[in-house]
Protein backbone atom coordinates (compact mmCIF):
# COMPACT_ATOMS: atom_id res chain seq x y z
CA UNK A 1 0.00 0.00 0.00
CA UNK A 2 2.85 2.39 0.86
CA UNK A 3 5.55 3.45 -1.59
CA UNK A 4 8.47 4.28 0.73
CA UNK A 5 10.58 5.94 -1.98
CA UNK A 6 7.76 8.06 -3.42
CA UNK A 7 7.39 11.81 -2.89
CA UNK A 8 4.33 14.08 -3.16
CA UNK A 9 3.94 16.12 -6.35
CA UNK A 10 2.34 19.52 -6.89
CA UNK A 11 -0.55 19.27 -9.35
CA UNK A 12 -1.94 22.80 -9.46
CA UNK A 13 -1.93 26.13 -7.67
CA UNK A 14 -4.83 28.54 -7.24
CA UNK A 15 -3.71 31.55 -5.22
CA UNK A 16 -3.19 30.34 -1.65
CA UNK A 17 -4.63 26.90 -2.44
CA UNK A 18 -2.49 24.06 -3.74
CA UNK A 19 -3.45 20.55 -4.82
CA UNK A 20 -0.94 17.73 -4.45
CA UNK A 21 -0.70 14.04 -5.33
CA UNK A 22 0.75 12.05 -2.44
CA UNK A 23 1.78 9.21 -4.77
CA UNK A 24 0.99 6.73 -1.97
CA UNK A 25 4.12 7.77 -0.06
CA UNK A 26 4.24 7.31 3.75
CA UNK A 27 1.32 9.20 5.26
CA UNK A 28 3.25 10.84 8.09
CA UNK A 29 5.90 12.21 5.72
CA UNK A 30 3.28 13.46 3.27
CA UNK A 31 1.27 15.14 6.02
CA UNK A 32 4.28 16.87 7.54
CA UNK A 33 5.33 18.21 4.14
CA UNK A 34 1.77 19.32 3.33
CA UNK A 35 1.35 21.23 6.58
CA UNK A 36 4.82 22.74 6.17
CA UNK A 37 3.80 24.03 2.73
CA UNK A 38 0.49 25.37 4.09
CA UNK A 39 2.44 27.25 6.77
CA UNK A 40 4.74 28.75 4.10
CA UNK A 41 1.74 29.90 2.08
CA UNK A 42 0.07 31.43 5.13
CA UNK A 43 3.18 33.40 6.07
CA UNK A 44 3.23 34.79 2.53
CA UNK A 45 -0.51 35.40 2.12
CA UNK A 46 -2.13 35.19 5.57
CA UNK A 47 -3.71 31.82 4.77
CA UNK A 48 -2.56 28.67 3.03
CA UNK A 49 -4.40 25.51 2.04
CA UNK A 50 -2.83 22.28 0.78
CA UNK A 51 -5.11 19.45 -0.30
CA UNK A 52 -3.62 16.05 -1.06
CA UNK A 53 -4.96 12.94 -2.75
CA UNK A 54 -3.49 9.43 -2.91
CA UNK A 55 -1.88 9.56 0.51
CA UNK A 56 -1.84 7.19 3.48
CA UNK A 57 -2.78 7.18 7.16
CA UNK A 58 -1.15 10.09 8.95
CA UNK A 59 -1.19 8.25 12.33
CA UNK A 60 -1.56 10.76 15.19
CA UNK A 61 -3.55 13.56 13.59
CA UNK A 62 -2.90 16.17 16.28
CA UNK A 63 0.78 16.15 15.28
CA UNK A 64 0.08 18.48 12.36
CA UNK A 65 -1.94 20.87 14.46
CA UNK A 66 0.98 21.10 16.89
CA UNK A 67 3.28 21.61 13.89
CA UNK A 68 1.35 24.70 12.79
CA UNK A 69 0.98 26.07 16.32
CA UNK A 70 4.73 25.71 16.94
CA UNK A 71 5.19 28.02 13.93
CA UNK A 72 2.80 30.58 15.43
CA UNK A 73 -0.02 29.65 13.06
CA UNK A 74 -3.58 28.47 13.47
CA UNK A 75 -3.74 24.97 12.04
CA UNK A 76 -6.80 23.15 10.67
CA UNK A 77 -6.54 19.72 9.08
CA UNK A 78 -8.77 16.76 8.32
CA UNK A 79 -8.78 13.49 6.42
CA UNK A 80 -11.27 10.98 5.14
CA UNK A 81 -10.92 7.30 5.95
CA UNK A 82 -12.24 3.81 5.36
CA UNK A 83 -15.88 3.39 6.41
CA UNK A 84 -16.34 2.31 10.02
CA UNK A 85 -19.31 4.37 11.17
CA UNK A 86 -22.99 4.39 10.16
CA UNK A 87 -24.82 7.38 8.75
CA UNK A 88 -27.51 8.43 11.21
CA UNK A 89 -30.49 6.10 10.86
CA UNK A 90 -28.48 3.53 8.90
CA UNK A 91 -27.53 -0.06 9.72
CA UNK A 92 -24.12 -0.36 8.04
CA UNK A 93 -20.82 1.54 7.90
CA UNK A 94 -20.79 4.12 5.10
CA UNK A 95 -18.93 6.99 6.82
CA UNK A 96 -15.27 7.36 7.68
CA UNK A 97 -14.28 8.23 11.22
CA UNK A 98 -12.78 11.37 9.68
CA UNK A 99 -10.55 13.17 12.23
CA UNK A 100 -10.64 16.94 12.58
CA UNK A 101 -7.82 18.98 14.10
CA UNK A 102 -7.95 22.67 15.09
CA UNK A 103 -4.91 24.22 16.76
CA UNK A 104 -4.48 27.69 18.29
CA UNK A 105 -0.92 28.80 19.17
CA UNK A 106 -0.50 29.90 22.76
CA UNK A 107 2.52 30.55 24.93
CA UNK A 108 2.43 28.16 27.86
CA UNK A 109 0.56 25.47 25.95
CA UNK A 110 -1.12 25.41 22.56
CA UNK A 111 -4.85 24.71 22.39
CA UNK A 112 -5.16 21.67 20.12
CA UNK A 113 -8.45 19.93 19.41
CA UNK A 114 -7.82 16.47 17.92
CA UNK A 115 -11.08 14.61 17.56
CA UNK A 116 -12.46 11.60 15.78
CA UNK A 117 -16.04 11.66 14.53
CA UNK A 118 -16.96 8.79 16.85
CA UNK A 119 -17.56 8.97 20.59
CA UNK A 120 -14.34 6.99 21.03
CA UNK A 121 -11.65 6.57 18.41
CA UNK A 122 -10.85 2.99 17.42
CA UNK A 123 -7.42 3.43 18.94
CA UNK A 124 -8.96 4.44 22.27
CA UNK A 125 -11.34 1.48 22.12
CA UNK A 126 -8.38 -0.80 21.54
CA UNK A 127 -6.76 0.61 24.69
CA UNK A 128 -9.85 -0.26 26.73
CA UNK A 129 -10.02 -3.71 25.17
CA UNK A 130 -6.36 -4.44 25.94
CA UNK A 131 -6.96 -3.40 29.55
CA UNK A 132 -10.13 -5.53 29.56
CA UNK A 133 -12.20 -2.53 30.62
CA UNK A 134 -15.62 -1.30 29.52
CA UNK A 135 -16.06 2.10 27.94
CA UNK A 136 -17.33 4.77 30.39
CA UNK A 137 -20.10 5.66 27.89
CA UNK A 138 -21.70 3.79 24.98
CA UNK A 139 -19.28 3.88 22.06
CA UNK A 140 -21.05 1.99 19.30
CA UNK A 141 -23.41 -0.80 18.32
CA UNK A 142 -23.25 -4.55 18.85
CA UNK A 143 -24.36 -7.23 16.36
CA UNK A 144 -28.00 -6.72 17.36
CA UNK A 145 -27.93 -2.98 16.74
CA UNK A 146 -27.90 -2.09 20.44
CA UNK A 147 -25.65 0.55 21.95
CA UNK A 148 -22.77 -1.04 23.82
CA UNK A 149 -19.90 -0.19 26.17
CA UNK A 150 -17.99 -3.34 25.17
CA UNK A 151 -15.09 -2.18 22.96
CA UNK A 152 -14.48 -5.67 21.55
CA UNK A 153 -18.07 -5.93 20.25
CA UNK A 154 -17.91 -2.49 18.65
CA UNK A 155 -14.57 -3.18 16.98
CA UNK A 156 -16.04 -6.42 15.67
CA UNK A 157 -19.11 -4.79 14.09
CA UNK A 158 -17.20 -1.69 12.91
CA UNK A 159 -20.18 0.43 13.94
CA UNK A 160 -18.84 3.25 16.09
CA UNK A 161 -21.30 5.76 17.53
CA UNK A 162 -21.03 9.20 15.85
CA UNK A 163 -20.37 12.10 18.22
CA UNK A 164 -23.56 14.01 18.86
CA UNK A 165 -25.50 11.28 17.01
CA UNK A 166 -26.80 12.87 13.77
CA UNK A 167 -24.51 15.89 14.17
CA UNK A 168 -21.36 13.77 14.13
CA UNK A 169 -22.74 11.80 11.22
CA UNK A 170 -23.32 15.00 9.26
CA UNK A 171 -19.90 16.42 10.14
CA UNK A 172 -18.14 13.21 9.03
CA UNK A 173 -19.93 13.42 5.68
CA UNK A 174 -19.04 17.09 5.21
CA UNK A 175 -15.35 16.45 5.93
CA UNK A 176 -15.33 13.68 3.30
CA UNK A 177 -16.98 16.05 0.82
CA UNK A 178 -14.50 18.84 1.57
CA UNK A 179 -11.45 16.59 1.32
CA UNK A 180 -12.59 15.25 -2.06
CA UNK A 181 -13.74 18.63 -3.41
CA UNK A 182 -10.38 20.24 -2.64
CA UNK A 183 -8.04 17.36 -3.52
CA UNK A 184 -9.89 15.57 -6.32
CA UNK A 185 -9.02 12.33 -4.53
CA UNK A 186 -10.94 9.25 -3.46
CA UNK A 187 -13.97 9.40 -1.18
CA UNK A 188 -14.70 7.13 1.78
CA UNK A 189 -16.83 4.97 -0.53
CA UNK A 190 -13.98 4.36 -2.97
CA UNK A 191 -11.43 3.86 -0.19
CA UNK A 192 -13.71 1.29 1.45
CA UNK A 193 -13.87 -0.77 -1.75
CA UNK A 194 -10.30 -1.84 -1.00
CA UNK A 195 -9.41 -4.49 1.56
CA UNK A 196 -7.09 -2.07 3.37
CA UNK A 197 -7.17 1.68 3.91
CA UNK A 198 -4.99 3.52 1.41
CA UNK A 199 -5.28 6.42 -1.03
CA UNK A 200 -7.03 8.74 1.42
CA UNK A 201 -7.70 12.44 0.79
CA UNK A 202 -6.50 15.09 3.23
CA UNK A 203 -6.53 18.85 3.71
CA UNK A 204 -4.14 21.12 5.62
CA UNK A 205 -4.96 24.77 6.35
CA UNK A 206 -2.72 27.31 8.07
CA UNK A 207 -3.73 30.83 9.10
CA UNK A 208 -1.12 33.38 10.10
CA UNK A 209 -1.40 36.87 11.45
CA UNK A 210 1.12 38.70 13.64
CA UNK A 211 -1.34 39.56 16.39
CA UNK A 212 -3.20 36.52 17.76
CA UNK A 213 -4.68 38.61 20.62
CA UNK A 214 -2.95 36.51 23.27
CA UNK A 215 -4.53 38.30 26.22
CA UNK A 216 -8.02 37.60 24.91
CA UNK A 217 -7.15 33.94 24.26
CA UNK A 218 -5.84 33.58 27.81
CA UNK A 219 -9.01 35.18 29.20
CA UNK A 220 -11.10 32.52 27.45
CA UNK A 221 -8.90 29.72 28.81
CA UNK A 222 -8.95 31.13 32.32
CA UNK A 223 -12.72 31.54 32.24
CA UNK A 224 -13.21 27.98 30.97
CA UNK A 225 -10.93 26.52 33.64
CA UNK A 226 -12.48 28.58 36.46
CA UNK A 227 -15.33 26.07 36.86
CA UNK A 228 -14.95 23.30 39.44
CA UNK A 229 -14.57 19.77 38.09
CA UNK A 230 -17.14 17.05 38.79
CA UNK A 231 -14.44 14.80 40.25
CA UNK A 232 -12.65 16.37 43.23
CA UNK A 233 -9.23 15.09 42.14
CA UNK A 234 -9.60 16.44 38.57
CA UNK A 235 -9.73 19.88 36.95
CA UNK A 236 -11.31 21.30 33.82
CA UNK A 237 -8.81 21.12 30.96
CA UNK A 238 -8.64 22.78 27.58
CA UNK A 239 -8.05 20.66 24.44
CA UNK A 240 -4.40 19.63 24.29
CA UNK A 241 -3.61 20.35 27.95
CA UNK A 242 -3.61 16.70 29.01
CA UNK A 243 -1.59 15.76 25.92
CA UNK A 244 1.11 18.26 26.88
CA UNK A 245 1.10 17.04 30.49
CA UNK A 246 1.43 13.42 29.34
CA UNK A 247 4.31 14.33 27.02
CA UNK A 248 6.21 16.04 29.84
CA UNK A 249 5.63 13.05 32.13
CA UNK A 250 6.80 10.60 29.46
CA UNK A 251 9.93 12.63 28.75
CA UNK A 252 10.72 12.54 32.46
CA UNK A 253 9.88 8.97 33.50
CA UNK A 254 9.56 7.05 30.22
CA UNK A 255 6.83 6.00 27.83
CA UNK A 256 4.28 3.45 29.09
CA UNK A 257 3.61 0.62 26.65
CA UNK A 258 1.04 -2.16 26.82
CA UNK A 259 2.92 -5.36 27.69
CA UNK A 260 1.10 -7.47 25.09
CA UNK A 261 1.87 -4.98 22.30
CA UNK A 262 5.49 -4.69 23.45
CA UNK A 263 5.93 -8.47 23.20
CA UNK A 264 4.56 -8.39 19.65
CA UNK A 265 7.00 -5.63 18.68
CA UNK A 266 10.01 -7.46 20.14
CA UNK A 267 8.94 -10.67 18.36
CA UNK A 268 9.23 -8.86 15.02
CA UNK A 269 12.98 -8.45 15.51
CA UNK A 270 13.82 -12.04 16.50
Amino acid sequence: MIQPKASPKLLERNGSIERWDGNFAPGMSNAKQAMSRAIELSKENGIGCVAMKNTNHWMRSGTYGWQAADEGCIGICFTNAIANMPAWGGRSSVLGNNPLVIAIPRRGGHVVLDMAMSQFSYGKMQEYELKRESLPFPGGYDENGNLSTDPSLIRKTNLALPIGFWKGSGLALMLDLLAVALSGGDSTGKISANADETGVSQCFISIHQPNMHTDLINQIIEYTKSESAVQPDEHVAYPGERTLRTRLENEKIGIPVNEEIWKQIKAMFK
